[in-house]
């Protein structure tokens, strides 16, 4: 048994309404006698916290805490017996005997290919996307993915990219990223990884764009203290955005 991701309820803030129990496909939500949202087995729960958005008053997180792993075939069978076919075939990992200890496909560490040119005549507003790797959240990124080996790396509050218009072609074109938000975020363990991304990867360049509003600073503040952590001797270009998309500082 070892730490991973996991649901947590708050009793007391459950309401009984049990959108989370139709919002978990797994099945690892039921009612109980009084009421209140319960974990039938800790082995049905993906930790994927697809029952967070229905729940109307903030009772259900989650947490990282020693569990048994995942058991994506009882969860299976357990959807088959109580919803049907149909349910149990949207289960994560489906129908595998095994337990599936990568948490969600969509984190699985992978190089886009470069998009060819875009075809004669296609909209002006389509534009090229310069991502060429994923994932590219802070809590879901490897230190040891081989893409961060020698590359320039680019540290982005969330609210950059849709703030700033040109922001894949000014900010995002050669550079790998990560995204993290210093105010919603769970941000315990960023400063640790972000210096054995910054330790292990010999980067030629970092990067740090954020916004105007007070709170985006405390991404700042993580890097910095990621880079001594590191030990590595490596400069820091700052890149802050107003709310309005204009480039309040470059350098």
């Amino acid at each position: 048994m070892g730490k991973r991701k996991i649901i947590q309820i708050d009793r007391k803030l459950c309401n009984g309404c049990g959108l989370c129990t139709t919002a978990c496909v797994e099945g690892a939500l039921e009612l109980d006698t009084e009421n209140k949202a319960v974990l039938v087995r800790e082995i049905f729960c993906d930790g994927l916290g697809a029952c967070l958005d229905v729940c109307p008053t903030g009772a259900l997180k989650v947490v990282e805490r020693e569990s048994g792993a995942y058991d994506s075939g009882a969860a299976y069978r357990r959807a088959l017996e109580t919803r049907g076919p149909e349910a149990a075939g949207r289960v994560h990992g489906a129908g595998s005997p095994h337990p599936v200890p990568q948490g969600c496909p969509g984190s699985l560490a992978r190089e886009i290919p470069p998009a060819g040119p875009e075809p004669e005549g296609a909209p002006a507003v389509s534009g090229k996307s310069r991502l060429n790797q994923w994932p590219i959240q802070l809590h879901l990124v490897s230190p040891s993915a081989p893409y961060f080996k020698g590359s320039d790396l680019l540290i982005a509050a969330d609210c950059t990219a849709f703030a700033l218009g040109s922001f894949h072609q000014d900010l995002l074109r050669g550079r790998k990223l990560v995204i993290a938000c210093p105010k919603l975020d769970e941000t315990q363990g960023y400063v640790e990884k972000l210096a054995e991304i910054i330790r292990q990867n010999g980067l030629r360049s970092l990067t740090v764009a954020i916004m105007t509003v007070p709170c985006c600073s405390g991404l700042e503040r993580m890097v910095r203290r990621a880079v001594e952590l590191s030990g590595e001797t490596l400069d820091i270009r700052k890149v802050v955005i107003g709310i309005d998309g204009a480039v309040v500082q470059a350098g």
